[in-house]
């Protein structure tokens, strides 16, 4: 899937090193921690996960689940970028390419995001692409430091969609 600046490729084994090393960068593992090998290979690669790339360079990963229950179906994303790749609209590329494809070709009418909540850089990322702010989740997930975190849900709906 082709964004602006960046194309969404389908995730393979070819892609595993390239997101160790984003996932291991000091910056993205106090997001991301807890990654090794055998948890990017099962959670990162398959049909719903997209390699990140700029000019044929994987600069990040983006991934997505769905809720398939007829009265509660949505889509949620997840993403993350090398912190070479921060702070030139990126990320928002790929947010908006692959929210596009969940929109009209999975036809969600709901997507969420539910970064830490003390991760303000990726929360005005993603209010740039549309997403609000739902609710605080407090002690929702532990972090690389071992002790639990609050999140903040975020969602878009496909009425508010700028992209």
């Amino acid at each position: 899937m082709a964004g602006q600046t960046v194309v969404l490729r389908p995730t393979g084994a070819q892609h595993v090193a390239a997101f160790m090393a984003i996932l291991q960068h000091p910056e993205v593992a106090k997001w991301w921690g807890g990654y090794d090998l055998e948890r990017v290979r099962r959670e990162l690669l398959g049909p719903h996960g997209y390699a990140i790339e700029l000019a044929g360079e994987v600069v990040g990963l983006i991934i997505f689940h769905e809720e398939n229950d007829p009265d509660y179906r949505h889509a949620g994303i997840d993403i993350a970028l090398h912190p070479d790749a921060h702070g030139q609209g990126l990320g928002a590329d790929a947010m908006r390419t692959l929210i596009r494809y969940l929109f009209e070709r999975r036809g969600h009418h709901r997507i969420v995001i539910d970064p830490a909540a003390s991760n303000t850089r990726a929360i005005r990322s993603y209010e740039r692409v549309g997403f609000s702010p739902v609710g605080l989740m407090r002690q929702y997930e532990r972090g690389s430091d071992g002790r639990w975190h609050d999140g903040l849900l975020m969602d878009l709906l496909r009425d508010d969609f700028r992209g």
